[in-house]
């Protein structure tokens, strides 16, 4: 879901000054995530695990055996903070995608415990780090180092993605006002000088956040304009435009979804 370029942690997102401070408050965060999660799970019907998920080719046990081995192997790069080890995220790509394999068929209740169970290692395993240990450098499963005080920012991010993921009630609008505004300018800031794409303002009606993608030469200009959770949404793959108003030099087009253009995946 994420890549070297764009997981940069969603520094918009915190307005603390030292990086144990900064991991506090996502660590808050991510916790609340959770519980939600494990709400909307809870609330599942025993056969809804082997349907379809939105993402293809994975049902919802898919989505639910990722989300809980990635918080183990986010627990993997804390104790590599705290030790000063440079322990794997996960022991190797084929095992990762072993353990969603594995873990995919499993009943409802052995998915729930499981994800309670990994939810409560990471924030165990996040409680035991000094406040110096935050400052840590650790290693991404794609090779690209981060500070430690990242690492709860992404954990929140499988979890609010892969919750709209589940396909079980959970939208964009859902989101947290502050990570959708995050991840409103992480991930316009990924796409801004795409020459892929043409040019596209972006204006959150409701926050007055605004970015600008693409940098297509010779293409006429758009601006996309709504709430800052569905621009978000539209960003990360998980909408078509559903709740956007797209303007062209001024003329507001039909229908955002065929107006706007084809986004590159995250990766």
């Amino acid at each position: 879901m994420t890549d070297p370029q764009t997981d940069t942690a969603g520094s918009a997102a915190a307005t603390a000054t030292t990086p144990a401070a900064t991991a506090a408050e996502r660590l808050r965060l991510a916790a609340e995530s959770t519980g939600r999660l494990l709400h909307t799970v809870a609330g599942l019907k025993p056969e809804a695990v082997a349907e379809p998920s939105a993402l293809p080719g994975w049902t919802r046990g898919h989505v639910l055996a990722h989300l809980a081995r990635n918080a183990d192997s986010l627990v993997n790069l804390l104790n590599g903070a705290r030790t000063g080890t440079d322990i794997p995220q996960y022991a190797s790509a084929e095992a990762r995608d072993q353990g969603i394999e594995e873990g995919a068929p499993r009943p409802l209740d052995a998915q729930l415990a499981d994800l309670r169970e990994s939810a409560e290692r990471f924030a165990a395993a996040a409680a035991e780090l000094p406040a110096e240990a935050w400052s840590a450098e650790v290693r991404h499963r794609a090779g690209y180092t981060f500070e430690a005080a990242e690492i709860p920012w992404k954990r929140l991010m499988e979890l609010e993605y892969h919750h709209v993921d589940l396909d079980a009630g959970h939208t964009p609008a859902h989101w947290p006002e502050s990570f959708a505004v995050a991840e409103f300018h992480r991930l316009a800031a990924r796409l801004a000088d795409s020459a892929e794409l043409p040019p596209v303002e972006l204006i959150a009606d409701d926050t007055a956040d605004r970015a600008r993608i693409g940098a297509a030469p010779d293409t006429p200009g758009l601006t996309a304009e709504g709430p800052v959770r569905a621009l978000a949404a539209w960003l990360a793959g998980r909408s078509d435009g559903d709740g956007l108003q797209v303007h062209r030099g001024g003329v507001q087009l039909a229908d955002a979804r065929t107006a706007l253009p084809s986004l590159p995946p995250l990766g």
